[in-house]
């Protein structure tokens, strides 16, 4: 007999089968089936065949995608916890008010998303009333991710806890005259009540996982038991086209996050049309899901499909919900009943038949209205399925219309994220379906009303008992914030010292700071040292065996290196986080640690190492996420510059990092020449950020260093320089002139380049007699930010001068700035020296190349920066024009 399993080459084909008959007999039996019931028939056994094998604990894989129902059959649902009714009219009153809050702001032209929130607000209610753990109960509470365009329906439900006015919702993204609401979650603009900024698409889920993540890391290290915190991502169907929203699921799935869940809306609408107008969204998700290793629940179908789907004997139903797409089926929800029994009945007998026994009335509530993203019950199953759910994290697709109880003019449509605004018929229609005692004379000025039952009345009473039972408010931000001590002076004291004869990279001293303050005996803890598959790049080696490696099933092999002092160890209470290669997984590591302060009480201390490139160049988006969540901590652009990282070439070469950061408010810029300046700029800024803020300083900002891999001597710290390192400039080494008259010039170097211009000092006074003081800028972002401060402050009144200004007032000569940036970073402080200003920089692409070769290639290296004082100096009329040819001939330019 031939066996038709071996028609197609497979990986059984590699296994021997020491039972061919069998197997034949088994494959005869399914041909058989197939020819007496059709292929469908036999699909249905063979799956439920897998689903028996996967109970009895068989080894198999897993489907990718199930049919288009249901996980959880109605018959399975368990017990509702709650009063329906109640909760379907606290529904009701959080709908009206979110769509009348858009539509008075209209009146402003500010705009406003209605139909987000319409299709979710069962999702999130049916969370708020049975779930959602606040902060006032026992540990840190759940943490909650909202979808950005349903800030609508969440200030709506604040409003009628009494945790928000009428006033605050008249003041919906009108925040300029204080006491406004932004439009969408933004924990620096509404710190009490947002905890995650969601609406820079992508990052939430993105987040979320990290958050989840980083929750397990605090308990495993013993700094806080969070079992009992759960993260709730809300997401929209759309947004998962976005990279980041599904670049860490395997992540997830791996560490085995059931304490993280992913609630997608799936209205199968993102803003300009269909999610996948010719396909299935809810398919690919499971599909992608599952194959990642998530647990999935699909929630679809509301009650009304009960009888549709036990009145499919054929199949044919399921059968033709797999096959229809999406835009299809949005195509359903917006026309007559006629339509639906040509075009989606009428296509197979079988549902020709089944439609016969169905009035125009059940179909219209199938087709219309009955998703199980709008029925309490089927999102109560789903939430309590997701949480009884252990080794794995689950998502809940939740099938919902976009638009829901807006009226026939929002519901489905193509256009309803742009609109805007309900009329005053479309509010009476609203009110009418969701049975709210609004009466006719509210609207009689022509403007919706807000509505609400009373502070005392049965739905708020109800509201706030829930929360009351569930831990308090949510979503809800709460700061304990406690300073630390600072740390041991002896860590700093080994970098004011200098290396002496030895060479070392600041690359170099950051690290071996770092290792030395984690060794500190009240804060070393605290400390989350994470990298992106680049530590022994950075010199980070030495932590393995001492932090270990953060994971959670410890370590489970024996390492290729253990027999080395410097072994790659990893351990459930690993202090390090070694991401793999992700920069945006590290960053949004870095993200949870940087807030744990507020979201769990606990302040950690984190930094974050990377190839300067691929920091604000690839994850700037998530360094604003960082400001908008109040982050604080290190973030560490290694092997900056555009010429110190020899032969990498261009994509290596970062000469533009401090520009985009200067964009950041919340960033604290500092380009460090020397080992010393790193150990002030790290002091300062734990104590910043940690310790005791000076009157005026806002503690909410997070600091990027830049450090260099090029070893250096590094000299010891000379006196009194530390307010010039912390605010950003001062004179590192005065010139001695040669003559009275000699001409001088003013030389400002940051990071590496102050190396480049400490040699053009001693070759402007050898070769042509000029004198030349060298300053250190440690920060071009901190001397423009004092300086615009300073501006303002004038036109207030106040009489300020710039730092800047006053600490080079006086210097006589130009100004000659050096740094391996472009010139737009050392050119943001031109405007405040009052002496005449020209820089140098690396503007244009990297290359490959020597540092030497990639520097004179710029014209930055030494003798470049000569040749370019020289010809200021001649610009003045202080030396003969000649002289500037006769250096670029000495020099070979």
């Amino acid at each position: 007999m031939t066996d038709p399993v071996a028609k197609l080459p497979s990986e059984l084909d590699q296994l021997p089968d020491r039972d061919p008959e069998e197997t034949a007999e088994w494959a005869a039996s399914l041909d058989a089936v197939t020819k007496a019931a059709g292929p469908h028939r036999a699909a249905y056994l063979m799956r439920r065949s897998l689903q028996h094998a996967e109970g009895a604990g068989i080894a198999l894989p897993k489907l990718l995608e199930t049919d288009y129902v249901n996980t959880i059959p109605t018959s399975a649902e368990p017990a509702f916890d709650g009063d329906l009714e109640m909760e379907s009219k606290i529904t009701a009153w959080n709908r009206w008010n979110a769509a009348a809050m858009v539509t008075r702001g209209a009146r402003y032209g500010v705009g406003g998303h209605i139909a987000t929130f319409a299709s979710a607000a069962w999702l999130y209610e049916t969370g708020f009333n049975h779930f959602f753990r606040g902060k006032e109960g026992d540990g840190s509470g759940d943490q909650l991710y909202i979808q950005g365009h349903a800030s609508p329906g969440i200030y709506a439900r604040a409003f009628l806890d009494g945790r928000l006015s009428e006033q605050q919702l008249d003041n919906f993204r009108q925040e300029s005259g204080g006491d406004g609401l932004p439009s969408y979650p933004h924990p620096r603009r509404l710190p009490w009540l947002w905890e995650f900024p969601t609406v820079s698409m992508g990052l939430g889920p993105l987040s979320a996982i990290y958050q989840a993540r980083f929750n397990r890391y605090l308990t495993n290290r013993k700094i806080k038991d969070t079992s009992n915190s759960h993260v709730w991502a809300f997401l929209g169907d759309g947004e998962m086209d976005e990279p980041e929203s599904t670049a860490a699921l395997a992540l997830a799935a791996r560490e085995q996050l059931d304490n993280l869940t992913f609630v997608i809306n799936c209205n199968l609408q993102r803003l300009d049309g269909p999610v996948r107008a010719n396909f299935r969204v809810v398919q690919e998700l499971e599909g992608a899901f599952r194959g990642a290793g998530w647990n999935v629940v699909k929630t679809l179908w509301g009650n009304a499909w009960d009888e549709l789907f036990q009145l499919d004997t054929t199949g044919a139903l399921i059968r033709r919900l797999r096959e229809v797409p999406d835009a299809q089926f949005q195509t359903y929800a917006t026309r007559d009943v006629a339509y639906i029994r040509e075009h989606f009945f009428g296509t197979d007998p079988a549902l020709v038949e089944l439609a016969k026994l169905l009035s125009d009335a059940k179909i219209a509530e199938c087709f219309y209205s009955s998703r199980g993203g709008h029925e309490a019950r089927k999102v109560y199953a789903a939430y309590r399925a997701a949480l009884e759910h252990k080794g794995a994290p689950t998502v809940i697709l939740a099938q919902t219309v976009k638009g829901y109880t807006l009226g026939k003019g929002f519901e489905s449509k193509n256009a309803n994220h742009q609109m805007k605004k309900l009329s005053i018929d479309e509010f009476k229609g609203m009110r009418e379906l969701l049975g709210l005692p609004i009466p006719d004379s509210a609207f009689e000025d022509g403007l919706v009303p807000y509505g609400h039952p009373g502070a005392d009345s049965p739905e708020v009473r109800y509201l706030q008992e829930r929360r009351a039972a569930l831990g308090g408010p949510a979503p809800a931000r709460r700061v304990h914030a406690v300073a630390l001590p600072e740390p041991e002076e002896r860590a700093f004291k080994a970098l004011y010292k200098g290396s002496g004869k030895q060479e070392m990279a600041t690359t170099m001293a950051f690290v071996r700071l770092v290792k030395d303050l984690m060794r500190d005996k009240e804060t070393g803890r605290r400390w989350v040292p994470i990298v992106p598959d680049e530590a022994r790049t950075f010199g980070m080696e030495s932590l393995f065996p001492s932090a270990g490696i953060y994971s959670p099933l410890g370590q489970t092999y024996e390492p290729v290196d253990r027999d080395q002092l410097m072994y790659y160890k990893e351990a459930k209470d690993g202090q390090i986080l070694n991401e793999g290669i992700t920069e945006a997984g590290a960053m949004a590591d870095f993200i949870a640690a940087a807030s744990s302060y507020a979201t769990h009480g606990e302040t950690m201390i984190p930094f974050y190492i990377f190839y300067s490139m691929f920091g604000w160049q690839r994850t700037g988006d998530q360094m604003w996420q960082l400001a908008d969540q109040l982050g604080k901590g290190f973030i560490v652009g290694a092997t900056a510059g555009r010429t110190t990282l020899t032969g990498e070439g261009l994509q290596h070469a970062d000469g533009h990092s401090h520009l985009i950061a200067s964009t950041n408010p919340a960033s604290l810029n500092y380009d460090p020449a020397f080992a010393y300046e790193i150990a002030v700029i790290v002091k300062d800024g734990l104590r910043r950020m940690y310790g005791q803020t000076a009157p005026g300083e806002d503690s909410d900002v997070f600091y990027y260093l830049t450090v260099y891999n090029e070893p250096k001597q590094q000299p010891a710290m000379p006196e009194g320089v530390e307010e010039g390192i912390v605010k950003g400039l001062y004179r590192f080494k005065e010139g001695t002139p040669s003559a009275a008259d000699a001409p001088r010039i003013q030389l400002v170097g940051s990071g590496t380049a102050i190396h480049w211009v400490l040699e053009a000092q001693e070759l402007l006074a050898a070769d042509w007699g000029v004198t030349a003081d060298v300053w250190s800028a440690t920060s071009w972002g901190e001397l423009r930010r004092d300086a615009l401060e300073s501006d303002e402050a004038l036109l207030r009144g106040e009489e300020r001068v710039p730092y800047v200004t006053q600490a080079l007032s006086g210097a006589p000569g130009p100004v000659l700035a050096v740094s391996d940036w472009m010139r737009a970073v050392p050119d943001q402080i031109s405007q405040w020296v009052e002496q005449d200003w020209s820089s140098l920089g690396t503007d244009g692409f990297g290359l490959s190349d020597t540092r030497e070769g990639a520097r004179r290639h710029f014209g930055v290296d030494p003798q470049s920066v000569v040749v370019a004082a020289l010809a200021q100096l001649a610009r003045r009329g202080e030396i003969p024009v000649s002289k500037v040819k006769e250096a670029r001939e000495k020099y070979g330019m």
